[in-house]
């Protein structure tokens, strides 16, 4: 006598997975991920150039380390859950114990974000130390940086007092550098609070109503570099824009030349 069908309210029992079929597929999701890991001889920069400017080479390394810490954070939690998946589903298993609380997981999940928030705290604060630092030599340029509704202003002392590029938003300033020597900025604001951002060069820093902030920096690299107002200031402060120009010494000294002769 046949045995009976299954009918559309008796499905067909599936096949139990035996150790090999999980290997198999363990390994088929392995295999891609070591790929995708060992792709690569050096770590990216992850939208970030190496070298353009001194705040760079400082904030670079913090960057890709924060980037990395969240790569083995979700490979691991990824893991966990693939683990979960595949090695406990097995054929008429019994619904697990339920549990109200575990104690030593519960103190695990609770330092472990804990430490990483910390370290990467403290990276944080040693690079922004570091980046802020006034430099023990005489520095080379100063150059004030003023916001206003909306656009940016210029000063260089060097040209003399009157020495002042004042952009709109129709035409955008542009900001004068040269190539390998430390200018030290001077950040104000002449109405609410602004942001001189320079993306590329890794660096932001605000423009605050009467407060007087300070940076100083080296740009590396010959090039146009776009930069803006990163905090909402208004009406037109997707207007709010600038070009640094990073030139050689001696096209600076022309430019400052030319500033002198125009008052």
């Amino acid at each position: 006598m046949r045995g009976k069908r299954p009918t559309i309210l008796e499905p067909m029992s599936p096949k139990p997975r035996t150790r090999k079929s999980t290997l198999v597929r363990t390994i088929a999701l392995g295999v891609p991920l070591l790929f995708f890991l060992t792709g690569c001889s050096s770590v990216s920069g992850l939208g970030f150039s190496k070298g353009l400017s001194s705040v760079n080479d400082t904030s670079l390394p913090l960057w890709q380390g924060a980037w990395i810490t969240a790569l083995v954070v979700g490979v691991f939690t990824a893991g966990l859950i693939l683990w979960s998946s595949f090695f406990h589903r097995k054929k008429n298993e019994e619904f697990p114990r339920q549990i109200q609380y575990h104690i030593p997981i519960e103190v695990l999940y609770t330092i472990i974000p804990f430490i990483i928030v910390a370290v990467l705290f403290a990276f944080t604060a040693r690079d922004e130390s570091r980046i802020t630092a006034k430099s023990p030599s005489k520095v080379m340029h100063n150059i004030s940086v003023n916001g206003i509704q909306w656009s940016w202003q210029f000063e260089y002392p060097e040209a003399g007092p009157n020495a002042i590029v004042t952009g709109t938003p129709l035409n955008p300033p542009v900001l004068y550098m040269p190539q390998g020597e430390r200018v030290a900025f001077t950040l104000k604001s002449s109405d609410v609070v602004h942001g001189f951002w320079i993306p590329a060069f890794m660096i932001q820093i605000q423009n605050l109503p009467g407060v007087t902030n300070h940076l100083e920096f080296t740009a590396n690299k010959l090039g146009d570099y776009p930069g803006r107002c990163n905090i909402l200031c208004g009406r037109d402060h997707s207007r709010m824009l600038f070009t640094v120009r990073v030139v050689t010494p001696a096209q600076y000294t022309d430019y400052i030349n030319s500033l002198k002769a125009a008052q």
